[in-house]
Parts: structure tokens; C-alpha cells; sequence
């Protein structure tokens, strides 16, 4: 019997050996410290822990690679690179860890190390993957280009094309100016997943050079520590679980929360370690007990327990409003099974043991998550009334769980047939590309790709029973575009189920979704107010970009000219004034200037502004009042404007109404009535997306409508009313009715077309005199 601790990810990191003394800086010694001796955050997660709990219970645990932050050393790399590589293989790494070392000279960390120890821990955890020599080449030459400005072609003449590709795929854009720290930022992530688009092996790199900057930070200062562990909480903790690191997924998890929240961090740490005596009494029963009745059964399996990672337990504790003495399934245990068919015998031998939670079993192996994620998960009563979690699963699939894509690695073989796992990875990173394609800044593409790492996921069948994953709170158009652009773009209704719904239903499991299209059909703005996933808010910003772009322009011009007329400015731009206004801000041309504008991406008031200090005025960042829509001349609305001006459906606004416009990004203008609630709440929020507008004096079109009656529930009504709104001249585009309890009223509702609010009103004295109305009105919301 072998003991092993509850969680791996809590106890991974053993304790520093005592940095040695004055080492020079950059030195090239045998062994070199991979972490900031004594500072390391994975050494302080360990140490506010206690001991491994005991009695766990594994007749060969499966060996997953531990990502200590320990000592790292050229000696210790090599030994385990020997295990794997061939001798060839092996001088180039050390050929590339000499060239690092030599560049690296004299650079230190701010813990005081010599610089170099840091590649050597990052290749040391690629090494764990088993990557191979070019990866590993890269992990140590990682740094070269972004700090001692070696040039890509140097790399590529020493250690050829491909490691210095992924060396420059890893190496952040530091020669190029940009606008802010958020655009900088973007533009690195953008550049850094394309190139992982290419080749995967540039993000493993990456995720091993973030994981052991967060295990050594302890050095940095309390707001750089926070900065950047937020970052890895959106970014690579989300790409860690999406490519199916599971083991630093949960460790960068655990780094980031004890950075962001210390205090949080220590008292849980310290409730946990209360908990495991408590406890142990228990999870020794159930060992025992579960270990027992599956060898009755004949099934050979490894059983052993799990402890949750401290912020799992903080994530249940604050989603749930649970106290920690609520959460009960502190503790979950794994079932490693030989073969596939055992998963489900060991599922029914273990539900002959102790009782099943309703609804609490999920097959992940039927249908597995989108980063290639199976198992059997199932929740049981256990003894003392104790919810105990169980995951089964083959050794395969436990494989695959701890490793992901890097358990899978086939680079050595590039005719081998790509496995389901590869496959999956490889259809995700050609969405990148597709986003990137339609993408306008890289801000709004890291935006996209931050929604598609949700991991929550929905899954959905195509009418051939093509399951679908998509993430929760997916509608019918995500399936849409998840299928082809060309399907989302003309996609006009939706059956799910084979009953007809709403375009903005949210899918569940299990659903059938069937997309009806028409070729004359087009995305429509609305549906960026629903959508979820990266792909279709990228198609439907590109359509709405492109199609619309005259409207766009035209419309951010005038918005500009009204803008600059307000602050006593000619709305004439003069040459000189043009070309710094493009430069500074970052728009190739006065038309994708206008058109952003039109989007709703600019402020016309920020850019006049901006303009007015060019020419001498205020300074460009002086303060600027948006707390009245009037400062500027409002913008004339004729009806026909196409999709950069939209009516607002919750109010239906008509001619005559008083109206306020909305510029929602990449959206255009939405126009609301004045006193429209939404309108009011909104604006509360964002007062500076708000200007006046007004009706122009000739409409070329009819307008929609919403109106309400309460009729007598008697013979022929409905007939008598939709004759008199068509004599009144309106169109009826939707009719519904609400039935009262005691069948004698009846309410109506129409939407109708009408031409202006005059119309309505003649029309709304019209119907009234119809025989069983008793109250008719416009309906608002």
C-alpha cells in the first residue's frame, strides 16, 4: 500500500533548500536555483498546509508528473531529458542552454538569482510533458529575444526555424508603441495565440514559463503580484483547462487566489487543515470500504482519494453562499479502472454500496468535454449522511485528464492520425484564426477568445446527431455559426426539439437544434445582445463593420461635424491635423475614423475634444461633461438609415415620440423614447453614450407599434377590430391574446405599423368605437 497526499496540487511544492551564498551573478554553474529560494508562493502554499492526509489507499498510483518549483539544474534537466531523447537530440538542448546562459550574463532576478534559472525551471516542466528537443531548445532560449534583442534571424541560423519561430511567438512586442497598457497587452495575447495556432507547443511553453513566475513572486511588490495574477486568472488558467492541463490549471488557480486574496487564502488553508483530522476517520472508512467491495466484484482498480484545491472550495463556498463547515465534499475519490467497460461496472458496484444523489451523476465518457475530459462522475451518500464525490475512469482517460493535449504528443510523427483530443485542440485554434480574420482590434479579439474559454459547457445535436459543444448560455444562433458563418448569416428561426422558439433561447443539454435560413437574410445587431460564444460575435461585428460600412461613416461624420460645431470648431479638418489625429489615434484612415464613431467604438465628444486640444485649445484629456445630452445639435433621424440607427424594440419609438439616442459599441445608434424605462436605467449607468437626436420631417417609411385591448370575449370580435385597424390604414405584423381566469375579458395585443404618432392616435379613437372594446392603449415597457 502506497500513500499518497489528498491533492497534489496542495502539497506539490517540498520545501526549499537554503539558496546558496554569494553566487555571481549569471555564473554558469552546475547547479542553479529555479526559484527564488524561501519565496517561493508554492512554498508558502505548502507550508500553511500540514502533511499529506493519511491512509490513501493505491496499489500502483498512476505516476502524474509533479511541477515542482524546487532546484532546478542543468544536471537535473539533462537526466530527464536522457530518459526520452536521443543523444543528437540532447547536445542540441545543451548547445541552446549555452547560448542562453552566455546572453543571459549578468542578468538577475529581483530575488538576486542569476537569471538562467529561470529557463532551466521552465524547460524542467516542459520536460515533464516529454517535449520534445525543439520545444525544449525554445523554453530556454525563451527570453533571448524579448531581453538581449537577439535577432530572429541569428536564432534561426544557430538553432533553425522552427525553435526560433516559437521563441518569437513567446516574445511580447515590446519595439512597437501603443496607445495604453490594455492595448499593449491585447496586441501580445493576440500575437501570442495566433502563433499558438500554428503550433501548440508555443502556449505549453508559455503556460510553463507563467507557472513558474507565479510559484516565485513572492519578491514582487503587492500590486504587480495582484496585476498579474488576475491575468492568469482570465487568461491562462481558462487556456490551461480549454487545452486539459488539469494539473496546472488547478495550481495556477491556487497561486492566483493566494495571491489575490492572501488573507482568504491563509484562513482557508488554515480551516482545511482542521478539517482533514476530522475527517480522516471517515475517508479512511470509505477507502477501505469502496477498496473491499470492488475486489468482491472482481474489478481491479486504484482506488485513492482527492483532496479540492483551496480554490475550489473557496469558488463552491462563494457561488452557493455556503460557509466552509457547509462544504461537505471537501474530500472526492478517484477509481482508475483497466478497461472501459469497467467504468460502468465499477459505477453500478459503487451504487450498490452506498446510495446515489438524485442527479448528481454525470458521463463525461458518452459524451466528453470539449478539452477531451472523461470520466464517470457520480455523488453518494456515504457514512454519517456525507455527500461523497466519485470519478471513475480508465488509466487512459486519467492520463489524459492530468496532461491533455501533452499527453497525446505526436510531433515526432507528423503522418500519425491525429487523436480525438488533437483533433478538438487543432478545431478550436482554427477558430482563432477565423476570429482573428474578422476581428477589427486585438482588444475586442482577446475579448472573443475570453468567451470562448468558458468551461461550462452545453451539448447539443445537429438533426444527424452530430453532438455540438458549445458555452452555456449558447442560443440558437452560437449553433448557427458554430456549424458555418455562412449558415449564422442568414439564419431567420430556429426549432429546438422540433418545436419552433425564440433566436435568443438558451440551449440545454440534450436539445435537437434546427436552423432555418434564408439566403436574403442578415445578421441583425440585436443579436450581439445574446450571443455567447467568440465566433458568432466576431461574424456578426464583421458583417455589421463591412455591409454597413457607407452607413457607418456617414453617420460617425456627422456625429464629429455636430461634435466639433458645439465646441465653436470649423468641421473642416485641416491636412496637418488629420494625419496627427490618425497617428495618435490609431486609425489608418478619416473614413475607419468616422466609421467607429458611427459604431458606437468612439466618442464623437472624445475625438472633438481630442481635436480642439491639436489646435491649441484645452488639453485633449481635459474633462468633458456628458451628464446632458443637449451639448450637442441633435442628429436628425429619418427612418431609412439601414442598421447603424436601429429603433429600440422595448419602446417602438414612432415619429412625434421625444427621443434620446444610445451609441452602443459596434452596435451604431439605438434610438429610445425619452421616457423609457429601460432608456432611464441605462443611462443612469453610461451618461456619456447618450445624445440628442430628433425626427426629421420627411419619413419615407411606416413604423412599428405595439397596442393593447381589453375586449368582451364574445363572437366575431377579433374580426371587427383587424377590419377597422386596415381601414384606418395600418398593417398588423403580430396578433396575440391573454385569456382571464373567468373567460370573460380577453386581452389583445397588435403590433402594427403606423406613420407617425398622429396616425396612432387616429387610429386608437377609430378601434375604440368598436362594439366589445372596452379600453384600448399603446403599449410601452
Amino acid at each position: 500500500m502506497n500513500l499518497i497526499p489528498a491533492d497534489p496540487t496542495l502539497n506539490a511544492t517540498p520545501s526549499r533548500a537554503k539558496q546558496p551564498a554569494a553566487t555571481p551573478a549569471g555564473a554558469t554553474s552546475g547547479t542553479l536555483s529555479g526559484a527564488h529560494a524561501g519565496d517561493s508562493t508554492a512554498s508558502t502554499i505548502a507550508a500553511s498546509l500540514p502533511p499529506p492526509a493519511p491512509p490513501v489507499i493505491s496499489s500502483s498510483p498512476l505516476a502524474t508528473p509533479t511541477l515542482t518549483a524546487g532546484v532546478a539544474s542543468v544536471t537535473h534537466l539533462t537526466e530527464k531529458l536522457s530518459d526520452y531523447m536521443t543523444a543528437a537530440d540532447l547536445k542540441k538542448v545543451k548547445e541552446a542552454y549555452r547560448f542562453s546562459d552566455e546572453m543571459h550574463l549578468g542578468q538577475v532576478r529581483k530575488s538576486g538569482e542569476p537569471y538562467i534559472s529561470h529557463p532551466i525551471a521552465v524547460a524542467e516542466i516542459c520536460a515533464d510533458w516529454k517535449l520534445d528537443a525543439q520545444a525544449i531548445m525554445a523554453a530556454l532560449l525563451h527570453d533571448v529575444m524579448e531581453d538581449q534583442d537577439v535577432k530572429k534571424d541569428e536564432l534561426i541560423e544557430r538553432f533553425g526555424a522552427p525553435v526560433a519561430n516559437l521563441v518569437d511567438g513567446l516574445s511580447k512586442l515590446d519595439k512597437i508603441e501603443f496607445q495604453s497598457q490594455i492595448e499593449a497587452q491585447a496586441e501580445n495575447f493576440r500575437k501570442m495565440l495566433l502563433a499558438m495556432a500554428s503550433d501548440v507547443r508555443v502556449i505549453l511553453i508559455k503556460l510553463a514559463d507563467r507557472l513558474h513566475n507565479m510559484r516565485t513572486m513572492e519578491v514582487m511588490a503587492p500590486n504587480k503580484k495582484a496585476r498579474i495574477s488576475r491575468e492568469t486568472m482570465e487568461v491562462y488558467v481558462p487556456i490551461a483547462h480549454r487545452l486539459g492541463l488539469n494539473n496546472i490549471y488547478r495550481e495556477l488557480q491556487d497561486l492566483s487566489f493566494s495571491h489575490l486574496y492572501p488573507l482568504r487564502y491563509r484562513t482557508l488553508a488554515k480551516a482545511v487543515k482542521a478539517a482533514r483530522g476530522n475527517r480522516r476517520e471517515v475517508v479512511t472508512k470509505i477507502l477501505e470500504s469502496v477498496k473491499n467491495t470492488l475486489g468482491m466484484a472482481g474489478i481491479e482498480a486504484e482506488v485513492y482519494g482527492r483532496e479540492k484545491t483551496l480554490f475550489g472550495i473557496y469558488k463552491k463556498m462563494r457561488n452557493k453562499h455556503l460557509s466552509f463547515s457547509q462544504v461537505l465534499d471537501v474530500y472526492g475519490f478517484r477509481v482508475v479502472v483497466d478497461t472501459f467497460p469497467n467504468c460502468y461496472v465499477a459505477l453500478g458496484t459503487l451504487h450498490s454500496l452506498y446510495k446515489p444523489m438524485p442527479g448528481k451523476f454525470k458521463d463525461y465518457i458518452a459524451i466528453r468535454k470539449l478539452n477531451g475530459y472523461q470520466s464517470l462522475h457520480t455523488t453518494l451518500i456515504g457514512p454519517y449522511g456525507t455527500p461523497v464525490e466519485f470519478q471513475i475512469r480508465t488509466q487512459e482517460m486519467h492520463r489524459t485528464a492530468e496532461s491533455g493535449v501533452a499527453a497525446h504528443w505526436l510531433y515526432k510523427n507528423a503522418d500519425s492520425n491525429l487523436s480525438d483530443m488533437q483533433q478538438r485542440t487543432h478545431a478550436w485554434l482554427q477558430s482563432l484564426l477565423d476570429i482573428q480574420q474578422q476581428t477589427g482590434d486585438s482588444a475586442e479579439f482577446l475579448e472573443h477568445v475570453k468567451v470562448d474559454l468558458f468551461p461550462d459547457s452545453v451539448y447539443v445535436f445537429t438533426p444527424k446527431s452530430k453532438i455540438i459543444a458549445l458555452p452555456r448560455g449558447a442560443t440558437p444562433i452560437d449553433f448557427a455559426y458554430s456549424i458555418h458563418t455562412g449558415i449564422g448569416d442568414h439564419t431567420v428561426s430556429a426549432m429546438i426539439n422540433h418545436e419552433p422558439v425564440s433566436l435568443r433561447t438558451e440551449l440545454r443539454n440534450g436539445d435537437i437544434v434546427e436552423i432555418v435560413t434564408d439566403s436574403n437574410s442578415r445578421p441583425s445587431p440585436s443579436w450581439l445582445s445574446f450571443v455567447r460564444t467568440g465566433k458568432a460575435r466576431s461574424a456578426i461585428r464583421h458583417h455589421l463593420r463591412t455591409i454597413n460600412l457607407p452607413e457607418s461613416i456617414t453617420l460617425g461624420e456627422q456625429l464629429l461635424a455636430q461634435a466639433l460645431t458645439s465646441l465653436g470648431m470649423s468641421a473642416l479638418l485641416e491636412e496637418h491635423l488629420t494625419e496627427r489625429l490618425l497617428n495618435e489615434s490609431s486609425a489608418k484612415s478619416l473614413d475607419e475614423l468616422y466609421a467607429d464613431i458611427g459604431i458606437g467604438k468612439r466618442m464623437a465628444a472624445l475625438v472633438a475634444r481630442h481635436i480642439f486640444g491639436l489646435r491649441g485649445g484645452e488639453s485633449a484629456s481635459a474633462p468633458i461633461d456628458h451628464n446632458s445630452a443637449t451639448e450637442l445639435d441633435p442628429v436628425t433621424i429619418c427612418g431609412s438609415e439601414g442598421v447603424s440607427v436601429q429603433l429600440a424594440p422595448c419602446c417602438l419609438p414612432i415619429p412625434g415620440d421625444a427621443i434620446i439616442g444610445q451609441l452602443r459599441r459596434d452596435q451604431g445608434l439605438l434610438v429610445h423614447t425619452t421616457d423609457c424605462t429601460i432608456a432611464k436605467r441605462q443611462k443612469a449607468k453610461e451618461p456619456d453614450r447618450w445624445i440628442a437626436v430628433k425626427w426629421g420631417t420627411e419619413m419615407n417609411r411606416r413604423f412599428d407599434c405595439r397596442i393593447k385591448l381589453l375586449i368582451n370575449n364574445e363572437k366575431g370580435i377579433l374580426a371587427r377590430v383587424a377590419a377597422e385597424i386596415g381601414e384606418s390604414d395600418a398593417n398588423i405584423t403580430y396578433v396575440g391574446m391573454d385569456e382571464d381566469k373567468d373567460n370573460v375579458l380577453h386581452q389583445l395585443r397588435f403590433t402594427i405599423q403606423v406613420k407617425d404618432r398622429v396616425h396612432l392616435a387616429g387610429l386608437l379613437r377609430n378601434v375604440r368605437r368598436v362594439t366589445g372594446v372596452n379600453r384600448i392603449l399603446r403599449e410601452r415597457s
